[in-house]
């Protein structure tokens, strides 16, 4: 199997040079166990608790268990035997080494609980999430996504999307498994077999649903809904059960990393900004799945299509975020006045405005939401130049400060 190399490889590594602990969380799937074994290969010893006698053996003796798997060690799956964190942390404390232990977890609910009681200040945690447009083009390095004429010169040679091209990635979705060469599995079989392995495992462990119907009618609800403004109560009216309960469920599906929730930019200054966040899938396919898209060209053709590119645009821009080992300062922009803003970049009191239109001709009119950023200088931020990603084949000024961005260079 050819090895795709990540974009979070050199951040891990720098560190794991400086924590004793390490943990790579993410959905299921996406490639935590194969990236880390590439990069521990022969040095490292590998054990995961999917195994049962393994994850009974650390369960209830996991003393035992590091003696038989010491250091370095990498623990596949974590969130099985959380009896092992304080163990660790004994470990860690005495030895005082670097990279004794890579974790990983696909359930953040019971991870993170675990690490922050056991592992405060022992440990350095990073996002993967599936392949990026850059990892899949063997082009995994580079910094986050800031639309500045020196970061868009960087990526000046990539290859440009054709609106066939594109949706068959939005589509097909960014799994690891569904990209290996020489063939693979059938698509639609893999997002079956995904969401069964979904619910039969991570769910009935973290949230003890007992409606299993209804909580796929409520992810069907969520995946119809990417890319729009989070309504709990319609979530929960399809699906046919209580706010309380949707909102716990919305909270187990970001934890295991099949939600976003991107939220609104926000200062003491702002009062009228909309505070509800918008819902975003992580996974374009996993998403045209649940919403039953037969085919790249009917998704490009339905009406759902300017939702689906802006989720994997608003996806790509977090990848490149999260793969550095950075948090993501992203925002939309929306107020009562009608301006509204796909997407805002903050970093050091300057916001980068990106607009997001599928469209090979763009005009003016769809940034001029970009001039309400203007009210935000008497609290201290800055417009940064700003960014329309679309379908055109070329790269060029739109205005003295955006330039249009083919998608092909996220």
């Amino acid at each position: 199997m050819v090895y795709l190399h990540r974009t979070l490889e050199p951040f891990l590594l720098e560190a794991s040079g400086r924590f004793p602990v390490l943990l790579v969380t993410g959905p299921r799937q996406v490639g935590k166990t194969t990236f880390l074994q590439h990069l521990s290969a022969g040095f490292r010893t590998y054990v995961t608790l999917d195994d049962p006698l393994v994850r009974e053996l650390a369960a209830s003796d996991p003393h035992l268990f590091l003696q038989r798997f010491q250091p370095p060690v990498l623990i596949d799956e974590i969130q099985y035997a959380p009896q092992l964190l304080p163990v660790i942390k004994l470990l860690v404390d005495r030895q005082r080494d670097p990279g004794l232990f890579w974790l990983t977890g696909s359930q953040q609910f019971h991870v993170m609980k675990g690490v922050s009681e056991s592992l405060a200040g022992r440990v350095a945690i990073v996002n993967l999430l599936g392949f990026s447009q850059s990892e899949l083009l063997g082009r995994p390095s580079g910094p986050p996504f800031i639309p500045t004429p020196e970061q868009l010169d960087h990526r000046a040679d990539r290859p440009v999307h054709t609106l066939a091209t594109l949706f068959l990635r939005i589509w097909m979705g960014s799994f690891p498994a569904l990209h290996e060469p020489p063939a693979p599995p059938a698509r639609d079989l893999f997002y079956s077999s995904y969401i069964q392995t979904y619910l039969h495992r991570d769910v009935r462990d973290l949230a003890r649903v007992g409606d299993e119907r209804a909580f796929l009618r409520f992810l069907r609800a969520c995946a119809a809904r990417t890319g729009q403004l989070l309504n709990v109560s319609d979530l929960c009216r399809d699906a046919d059960i209580s706010q309380a309960t949707g909102k716990h469920w919305l909270s187990i599906l970001e934890a295991s990393g099949i939600l976003y929730f991107l939220e609104p930019f926000h200062s003491n200054l702002l009062k009228r900004l909309v505070k509800t966040p918008k819902l975003y899938v992580l996974d374009t396919g996993l998403a045209a799945y649940l919403t039953e898209w037969s085919s790249p060209a009917n998704l490009e053709a339905g009406a759902m299509n300017g939702a689906f590119l802006e989720t994997w645009v608003v996806t790509e821009i977090l990848k490149s975020w999260w793969h550095n080992g950075r948090q993501a300062p992203l925002h939309y922009y929306r107020d009562r006045d009608g301006a509204e803003i796909d997407l805002l970049i903050h970093q050091d009191q300057v916001l980068y405005p990106i607009e997001i239109k599928k469209t090979a001709q763009p005009s003016r009119d769809a940034i001029r939401s970009f001039k309400a950023l203007e009210s935000l200088a008497p609290a201290g931020y800055r417009r940064g130049p700003g960014g329309l990603v679309c379908l055109a084949g070329t790269r060029m000024p739109l205005d003295r400060d955006v330039e249009i961005v083919p998608a092909g260079l996220l």
